[in-house]
């Protein structure tokens, strides 16, 4: 429980948001699987990793990454119903989520020292902030 509000009227800084984690997430379930849009959205939502997860975000940010060759996307005609895009991985794709993982990895480690040193600081809030 925070003590106090701060400038905007929030006591507690924003938790569980990393700046633009929607791009990892659906570069590593295309690296599991080749999938069209609406098969990524519902793998996020199902995976609980992006709930709000939605066409107006997910359409954009996957022709962004086509577009900076992370991804190619081909038309799949199935019958009885109308063509799909399926998305998969390219080579960059995987060297721009290996990447990625790195610098979750510095951040995890920043976080941890973090911890480590509030820890040190306030032991007897130790049980209190995981509750």
């Amino acid at each position: 429980m925070c003590a106090g509000a701060g400038r905007r009227g929030h006591c507690c800084p924003p938790v569980g948001r990393v700046q633009r984690f929607l791009e990892p997430w659906l570069l590593l379930l295309l690296a599991r699987k080749p999938s069209h849009g609406y098969e990524l959205m519902e793998r996020l939502s199902r995976e609980d990793e992006m709930p709000d997860a939605d066409p107006g975000l997910i359409y954009p940010l996957l022709r962004r990454l086509e577009a900076q060759g992370f991804l190619r996307s081909s038309w799949e005609v199935q019958e009885g119903g109308p063509a799909r895009r399926l998305y998969e991985i390219t080579p960059e794709g995987v060297e721009y989520l290996r990447a990625w993982a790195g610098s979750v990895r510095q951040i995890r480690a920043r976080l941890e020292r973090f911890l480590a040193e509030y820890q040190a600081q306030f032991p007897e809030n130790e049980v209190k902030d995981r509750g």
